[in-house]
């Protein structure tokens, strides 16, 4: 495969991951509890996150040194988004009818889809692709 389609179906990849993981598999409980620090909710749900990014990035390699880091910033970045949002639609009492919380659901939406090219990129200058 030439690095042009192993990275296409890579990103591809991680947009079903994301549907998976954000809308299908996300229960009541973790969108409720997530703008809570430390939550188990906000921790399964990111877990979730890295765990399924796994045979993405199997993809590109099955270096673990190399995937390791990866998995570790995408939960810590990812964690902390939906916290951010979560806390921050609670604080301000926004639902979904109201405009800053579309803004703010974006925003988080942007920075997961920006996490995964962090991640490409990062694989990318060490060799991998």
């Amino acid at each position: 495969m030439s690095d042009l389609v192993t990275l296409l179906v890579v990103l591809s990849a991680f947009q079903l991951k994301h549907l998976i993981c954000d809308f299908l598999l996300q229960t009541r409980y973790q969108v409720e509890n997530k703008g809570f620090y430390g939550d188990i909710g906000g921790l399964a749900h990111a877990t979730c996150h890295l765990l399924f990014s796994i045979p993405v990035l199997l993809i590109l390699t099955q270096s673990v040194p190399l995937i390791a880091p990866a998995l570790i910033f995408e939960f810590f970045v990812h964690y902390h988004m939906d916290w951010f949002k979560a806390r921050l639609v609670r604080l301000k009492n926004w639902s979904t009818l109201d405009y800053p919380y579309w803004i703010a659901f974006g925003v988080d939406q942007f920075v997961h889809q920006m996490t995964y090219v962090a991640m490409l990129a990062w694989l990318m200058l060490r060799g991998v692709a």
